[in-house]
């Protein structure tokens, strides 16, 4: 054998001998889902538990109207706002190990963001715009199996999508058939239900007025309640306020039982509920929080038709109306 061939030969059994490539996957999950008409939104990762390897990433898709985070905190970092971030946002294919937070922004409409798993571990993955919507991401040595391959993964986020929005049709279907049997000066502001997982919760919320369309008379009182756990809305007539913080209209009151309460003379009148939202539930060690504002009133002193919107969710069709009738027709 040649010199030149027995070099080769060694060279190509170091090779072999060598440890086994290592190839990076990337895997799949969403932020968000919706119905055919965006009256219900899922607030959730889909799934919201993975199992992964160090050096592998996880791809997020926002295919939802209503907006999401993908959000990394350090260990004991103080939740932010989404307006907040980490602060602002971290590059799409940015890297969490727990040193330094990682923070999509707020995304909607199939688009994307990617973070890399450099280390193992175990992180927390939340949404900067809905409390209640949490996951998990396991990192694994590269010398640990997998529990589970991506086919799970998309089965899983199927059956999680599918339950969440029939929670969410019958809420729906119940609210409609609790307005029609008892018309009257009352409007469900949205409402919501959570689910406990393994890797954290997840929300079915509707984003609609229930009844979106009432008729009252003169002088007559119509109180909005939001009756959802997590997300917080606007009750909204003419021109909306600049972007958040949104605190109510000059002129807002403040009724004995802590909800808030507007007249309104005309059509084409302005007046805004700032957010109504129930206050974070009690909690062993902490201080515990006050109630929340879950109810807005508006007293409507002349005739005609009042549009109004959640000036936080128009986008995705809630709005409704208070029609005005002189006492009598």
């Amino acid at each position: 054998m040649s010199r030149r061939c027995a070099i080769l030969l060694g060279a190509a059994v170091a090779v072999l001998a060598g440890p086994r490539a290592v190839w990076a996957t990337t895997w799949q999950s969403s932020a968000g889902a919706q119905n055919f008409d965006e009256a219900i939104q899922v607030e959730a990762f889909l799934p919201n538990e993975l199992w992964v390897h160090v050096g592998d990433s996880v791809k997020w898709t926002f295919p939802a109207g209503e907006i999401h985070s993908v959000t990394f905190l350090k260990p004991g970092q103080v939740r932010p706002s989404n307006g907040a971030g980490c602060p602002g946002t971290t590059p799409d294919q940015s890297s969490f190990d727990g040193s330094a937070c990682v923070h999509s922004g707020s995304l909607l409409d199939g688009q994307t963001y990617t973070v890399k798993f450099p280390t193992a571990g175990n992180f927390k993955v939340v949404c900067l715009v809905h409390d209640r919507m949490t996951g998990a991401i396991h990192v694994l040595e590269q010398s640990e199996a997998l529990p589970y391959q991506q086919t799970f993964y998309d089965s899983q986020a199927y059956t999680q999508q599918v339950g969440l929005l029939k929670d969410g049709a019958i809420q729906l279907g119940l609210l409609k058939a609790m307005a029609e049997q008892n018309p009257g000066t009352k409007v469900n502001a949205g409402s919501g239900l959570i689910i406990a997982t393994g890797g954290g919760s997840q929300t079915s919320s509707i984003y609609r007025f229930t009844s979106e369309s009432i008729v009252v008379n003169v002088g007559d009182t119509v109180e909005w309640t939001n009756s959802d756990p997590v997300t917080a809305h606007t009750v909204t007539f003419g021109t909306p306020p600049p972007g958040p913080p949104q605190p109510p209209s000059a002129g807002v009151t403040v009724d004995s039982d802590g909800a808030r309460h507007a007249v309104l003379g005309s059509p084409g009148g302005s007046v805004h509920s700032g957010f109504i939202v129930e206050a974070p539930q009690d909690r062993q060690g902490i201080a515990q929080p006050d109630l929340g504002v879950t109810r807005f009133r508006v007293t409507f002193t002349t005739p005609g038709t009042f549009a109004y919107i959640c000036s936080i969710h128009t986008h995705v069709g809630m709005t409704g109306q208070v029609i005005v009738q002189q006492a009598g027709r």
